[in-house]
């Protein structure tokens, strides 16, 4: 029989050097509850903790910050409003962060533009979910930087987002709100947007995706895109009728859906488009595209 006490070791050190390093990043990029550091993954009660995925410069040279989190529970989707359980400081509470938290790891899902003289200043987001409270912290440190807009390696970018076959397009992180629309109970909303994605420039392969370049053999293949509708704001439940409609090719990259409200108000929804390289661009923070869009709700008239 083979001794294989050295793989043993090699596993322990391994695990050793990822645990240092997750535990130094944690120290620079975020600051940590207080212990235990964090709550179980269960069906509901647990935590919610904002979760910063970097800065980086807009096409305009402007520095934004983006922001995801990662809700714990399973099953458990959670409503915290503005204000002291949920609030960014200083310049806060509300710096258009979301009131909604959909389970799991949510990527890039709001931006903070900071002001030129930002420098080594931070804000902290502080959530507070089934008792529980986190912060962390976001910064501008030089090893946080991002580039959302395009892949190096690859030259993929994010899928392009438009509200009209011919009007302005989106891509890449959040910033505003991209498109406006009106609806009166109890009628819903209709949701429709052309998403589109273009290969990466350069040779990829992957265990996930394998694009020919441009120079290879055979017409060029669009990888397929998919979309994702959620809430991100409102005063009441959404109800989509398909959370993640087709989107056509034969018609543009169109994508129909509903969304149904349960009280009238402003509400924030948001789109999310993913190519191949999926949720957070694989860890890489590209290539995916977040837009929201605003939704007034009025009263019904007449008992209608």
């Amino acid at each position: 029989m083979r001794d294989h006490s050295w793989l043993i070791a090699a596993a322990m050190l391994a695990a050793a050097t990822s645990l240092l390093s997750s535990a130094g990043q944690q120290g620079q990029g975020q600051t940590p509850s207080p212990l235990p550091l964090s709550s179980p993954i269960r069906e509901k009660g647990s935590s919610v903790t904002g979760a910063y995925d970097g800065w980086y410069r807009d096409k305009d040279g402007a520095v934004s910050l983006l922001v995801g989190y990662f809700n714990r529970n399973t099953k458990q989707e959670l409503d915290i409003p503005i204000g002291p359980n949920n609030r960014i400081e200083p310049g806060g509470p509300d710096q258009g962060q979301p009131t909604h938290f959909m389970t799991s790891h949510q990527w890039g899902v709001f931006s903070i533009k900071v002001p030129k003289d930002f420098g080594t200043k931070k804000l902290t987001w502080t959530l507070v979910a089934n008792g529980q409270t986190n912060i962390i912290t976001l910064h501008t440190q030089r090893d946080w930087v991002l580039e959302p807009f395009e892949d190096v390696a690859s030259q993929n970018t994010p899928p392009v987002v438009r509200f009209q076959p011919d009007g302005p397009s989106f891509s890449g992180p959040p910033s505003g709100v991209a498109a406006t629309l009106t609806t009166t109970l109890p009628k819903p909303s209709r949701l429709i947007a052309w998403v589109t994605d273009e290969p990466p420039k350069l040779h990829v392969a992957t265990a996930l995706l394998t694009v020919p370049s441009p120079a290879a053999a055979g017409p060029p293949r669009v990888p397929p895109v998919s979309v994702t509708w959620s809430m991100f704001r409102g005063p009441g439940p959404v109800t989509f009728d398909n959370p993640r409609p087709a989107v056509s090719g034969a018609e543009g990259g169109k994508t129909t859906a509903t969304a149904a409200f349960s009280v009238p108000g402003e509400y924030i929804l948001r789109l999310q488009a993913n190519d191949l390289s999926g949720d957070g661009g694989g860890g890489f923070q590209c290539c995916w595209t977040n837009v929201h869009v605003r939704v007034i709700v009025k009263p019904s008239s007449g008992g209608q």
